[in-house]
């Protein structure tokens, strides 16, 4: 499979956020978001075998825990993943898996936690999820909507009520886009919504979602690579 890196970090999003964390990122995606942090992904990366990668994560954390597969878009590689995935699991990893939702779900091994990036409107890529994933999605999965502005936050609002998301999956996540140019300060001047006001209109709505901000960019400079 064609990898772009692998490294070690703290996990920035999720429920899992501020634990150690194994990023297996995969290079390559179809979609091209207008707020894309990642997309030194869509190209190049080296070619290895998921036996190398599977030693990888093993001497970055030998005592198992929390890997996740992210790309770019890790789907892309499905029939390569798939077989990793489970020697992660055989490992006794703790697998999630970070993807669009724009290509079939239903193969992954089902112990992997699943965290599915719904596009809103402003993504640039809108009407890309598959509807046909909402009968994957597991009581331990999550769905993860990037918001960059009103519009953008009515249709994760209305998305989450039609499909019921809050009574089948283990979290919402309602997330303030970063600029994909964002570099220096660590702070919440690089987003391109505010967090108070996304966090008050969730309030204000009663949204059965939790407010996510991407960890590590509070951490270290946005722009780093690797962490």
């Amino acid at each position: 499979m064609q990898i772009t890196e692998i490294y070690k970090s703290l996990q920035g999003e999720s429920t899992h956020a501020g634990l150690p964390c194994v990023f297996v990122r995969l290079t390559g995606c179809n979609l091209r978001c207008s707020w894309c942090d990642s997309e030194y992904t869509f190209h190049g990366g080296r070619k290895i075998s998921a036996e190398e990668v599977l030693d990888a994560v093993k001497r970055l954390s030998p005592n198992g825990g929390l890997v996740e597969i992210t790309g770019g878009e890790p789907m892309l590689q499905e029939r390569e993943l798939l077989p990793l995935m489970e020697k992660l699991l055989q490992h006794e990893y703790r697998v999630l898996i970070e993807t669009s939702g724009e290509r079939p779900l239903a193969r992954v091994p089902a112990a992997v936690i699943k965290i599915v990036d719904v596009k809103c409107p402003h993504s640039g890529a809108p009407h890309t999820f598959l509807h046909e994933n909402l009968a994957a999605l597991t009581a331990h999965d999550e769905v993860k909507f990037v918001i960059s502005d009103r519009t953008d936050y009515e249709f994760a609002r209305e998305f989450v009520r039609q499909h019921h998301l809050a009574e089948c999956v283990n979290a919402i996540l309602f997330s303030p886009a970063f600029r994909k140019d964002a570099t220096g300060t660590r702070d919440s001047s690089h987003c391109l919504l505010d967090p108070r006001e996304l966090a008050e209109w969730m309030l204000a709505d009663e949204a059965p979602a939790r407010l996510g901000l991407q960890l590590h960019k509070f951490i270290w400079d946005p722009a780093l690579k690797g962490v």
